[in-house]
């Protein structure tokens, strides 16, 4: 009989577990959740207080088999999934499913896999925490009532297959209404006046010095007259302030300023930096990666200062505890640190070692001194003109924690660098302009989020937890509610107004502004959704109810709450909406929107979300003849279209003329433009307009096709529906669906269907034997 199983969530976190155990320690991987509720129902009772239904997903009977004979000679089973609420219900099921009795079972948390705390962790077992446990569950439940009962109603009010959820409809509102307030937005144009001055530097030579008017002038009219004014001004210094400044790091990493930071300084999606993040903590290389706590250990605040002494000197050395100001902050974990910071890097592949370096620079600068710098503000006077020019110099005097690391922000390419020296001046000195400029500036609209920025967003207002974000913002591109994308620039033309030489010249130029990379869109189904839900569940997409009810859920967490009475609660008002909202009849569709009257005939111009995303009809299903629908193109927004561009759509499809006897016909659809013929579909390219292209083209494409799928094609057997064909790989077969290697050895065109069947069969069932691989990924 072996004396201990350990079970863990993660086939990396059980191999590098299995170093620091000796000989009588076995670690196993339950490759997450090991049960749920069923897929395709609701498995909620109700009446029975909420009880859910689980059941053991068919692709891990197997493994459960495993884990249960295991378990079954082991004299003590320990628990050690992650420290968290998913991680407490992943033991709990264990406990559960495998029938591990009290007396010979232990649960261990920690939350950094190293030899020290593996072990420490073993002396101090503990009992499953049961209000972490209901806590997930509760969760859980409430979000599969919200999606269970919420997506019907899409389905009937505005197109099948849609579904809803409790965070991820939140951050699409989010999303919209940030759209709608840059379509709203106006913006205001005012003059930044600048000029450049001549002062002898501390060798006396001359060198530019730049300075800004102290206020923005709203008019043309306005800058036109201070360069007059300052045609025969003087310029004299009236003041000249220096203080000393002082810059403190940011605090030690959570999970939402890593995903940040992360996003910003290494180009990293949020789930790509858990994914990356997860790798190093299952390779014992930092501390757990889902916490909101900003708290550092003794033992890392220790190692810290004796890595930035042995490095830099005493003198960097700042020990600091920080507090965690998040609203709704929950979990008492630490910050995400290194879990030895004498290791500056770690042997590991690039993107890991990246994001290792940002933490364990993060970590170090945190227990720095403060950077010392010292400002220093020129004013300078302007002769019979009430106003004042000003010049900033910044300059360091003690680099502190800068040394390190910098922190970035999302509107880093608008802040200028001030770190530079002014020459040295005095109160009352005259100086001379080389040029003074009046540049026409305008209001910036908000910007758009970026994953990262959204993160923030969500934090900010208590949605969501460490754990939530990036399934969170996964799960709202995949339902195609948001896109990522990019925006490309619009000229724009701005004034410059310049003095010099005593003239002033007037010139316009060109700019190109707005272009933006890497935002979140929201899609006109996301629009329409969210609209939709909006009106008809306020509660649910309501900020203060969805931050509320994550409170709720840190009650039960602390024993202070049972979780059946925030369902009860949520359930009876949230029930009636769904029931009262499935009955109402609307005259239009929800999110048509009237465009207008088609020219020559008067039928109404509508667009609408339609069962493959956004269309234009022309009539309506009362009218004899049946309304004729056009896909919109990509960029197009339902909110936005007009009439005449909507018109537009309806110039295809073009008949072209004929080929080889059969219409040859120029047609877009869900996928783009394409040419058909013969009833095959050739897809346009990109560099070809739909409007523009010609016969000739056409049948080049038509032709290119046949000869590309000719070379394809090796070899058919109708009787069977089974193909033997050229792939990007080499020759394969294909088979009811599916697709089968051709031994290196055979010679495709010599297979008859015996011998085909025969490949099938042997590669089938080897298929069935081999477990499959995939990387582990715990269920949220």
């Amino acid at each position: 009989m072996q004396k201990n199983l350990v079970i863990v969530e993660s086939p990396a976190k059980a191999k590098t577990i299995e170093k620091f155990l000796g000989k009588d320690f076995k670690v196993l991987s339950s490759y997450g959740h090991i049960r749920d509720l069923k897929k395709k129902e609701f498995s909620i009772d109700i009446a029975q207080d909420f009880k859910p239904d689980y059941e053991i997903p068919v692709d891990k009977e197997e493994l459960v088999s495993k884990l249960q004979a295991e378990a079954e000679k082991a004299e003590t089973v320990w628990l050690a999934s992650d420290e968290d609420r998913e991680g407490e219900a992943i033991a709990w099921h264990l406990y559960e499913v495998l029938h591990l009795k009290p007396e010979n079972t232990k649960r261990i948390v920690f939350h950094e896999i190293t030899k020290t705390a593996i072990l420490k962790a073993i002396e101090q077992p503990r009992e499953i925490d049961i209000n972490l446990v209901n806590a997930q569950q509760a969760r859980r439940i409430l979000d599969r009532i919200v999606g269970f009962e919420l997506s019907p109603v899409l389905w009937k009010k505005v197109k099948p297959a849609l579904s809803a959820g409790r965070v991820q409809s939140v951050a699409v509102r989010l999303i919209v209404e940030r759209e709608r307030e840059i379509q709203a937005f106006k913006s205001e144009a005012s003059y930044r006046v600048t000029a450049i001055f001549l002062v002898p530097d501390a060798d006396g030579k001359m060198v530019e010095m730049k300075a800004e008017l102290g206020r923005r002038l709203k008019t043309k009219k306005e800058a036109q007259a201070l360069l007059e004014a300052c045609k025969n001004a003087n310029f004299t210094i009236e003041d000249i302030t220096t203080r000393p400044v002082k810059k403190s790091p940011a605090a030690p990493f959570t999970t939402s300023t890593l995903q940040q930071e992360a996003a910003r300084k290494l180009g990293f999606t949020v789930a790509q930096t858990m994914m990356v993040a997860q790798r190093l903590y299952e390779s014992g290389f930092i501390t757990y990666m889902r916490t909101d706590s900003v708290n550092l250990s003794e033992f890392a605040t220790e190692s810290s200062k004796t890595v930035i002494t042995d490095m830099m000197g005493q003198q960097y050395v700042h020990a600091r505890h920080f507090a965690t100001k998040t609203k709704g902050a929950q979990e008492a974990h630490e910050a995400i640190r290194p879990t030895y910071m004498e290791n500056p890097t770690v042997n590991a592949p690039a993107q890991e070692k990246k994001l290792y370096d940002l933490i364990w620079k993060r970590t170090i600068a945190s227990q720095m001194s403060d950077a010392e710098l010292e400002k220093t503000t020129a004013t300078i006077g302007i002769s019979d003109v009430n106003d004042a020019f000003t010049a900033v110099g910044e300059v360091i005097k003690f680099d502190g924690f800068l040394r390190v690391y910098r922190e970035s922000y999302d509107d880093d390419a608008e802040q200028e660098d001030e770190s530079r020296l002014l020459p040295p001046l005095k109160k009352g000195q005259v100086l001379v302009h080389q040029g003074i400029m009046a540049t026409e500036r305008f209001t910036q609209r908000p910007a758009r989020y970026t994953e990262a920025s959204l993160v923030r967003k969500l934090e900010e207002l208590g949605i969501g937890r460490p754990s939530t974000y990036a399934p969170t913002i996964s799960t709202i591109q995949q339902r195609e509610y948001v896109e990522k994308g990019e925006k490309a620039g619009e000229e724009r033309s701005f004034d410059t107004l310049t003095l010099k030489d005593n003239k002033i010249t007037d010139i316009t130029r060109t700019e190109i502004t707005g272009a933006e990379k890497s935002k979140l869109f929201p899609t006109d189904t996301g629009t329409v959704v969210n609209d939709f839900l909006t009106e008809y569940f306020p509660a649910i997409l309501d900020y203060n109810f969805t931050a509320s009810v994550e409170k709720e859920f840190d009650e039960v967490a602390e024993g202070e709450k049972a979780w059946t009475a925030i369902m009860k609660n949520f359930y009876e008002g949230f029930h009636t909406s769904v029931v009262t909202t499935l009955a109402i009849k609307t005259e239009r569709k929800v999110g048509e929107r009237l465009l207008g009257e088609e020219p020559g005939t008067g039928k109404p111009v509508s667009v609408k979300i339609g069962r493959f995303g956004p269309v234009v009809q022309i009539g309506s299903a009362d009218d004899e003849e049946k309304p004729r629908f056009a896909q919109m193109k990509k960029g197009m927004s339902m909110e936005t279209i007009t009439l005449e561009e909507a018109m537009e759509l309806f110039k295809l499809p073009r008949k072209l003329g004929e080929y080889e006897g059969k219409t040859v016909t120029i047609g877009v659809g869900r996928f783009g433009p394409y040419i058909q013929h013969n009833s095959k579909y050739v897809s346009l390219p990109k560099d070809l307009d739909p409007m523009e292209v010609t016969m000739e083209e056409s049948i080049e494409l038509i032709l290119a096709k046949r000869e590309a799928e000719a070379k394809k094609h090796i070899k058919s057997f109708e009787e069977a529906e089974l193909e033997i064909l050229n792939g990007r790989y080499g020759p394969y077969i294909t088979y009811q669906g599916s697709n089968y290697k051709i031994p290196k050895d055979v010679v495709p065109q010599d297979l008859n269907l015996e011998t085909c069947l025969e490949i099938v069969k042997l590669q089938a069932e080897k298929a069935a034997t081999t477990p499959k691989r995939g990387r582990y990924a715990k269920k949220k």
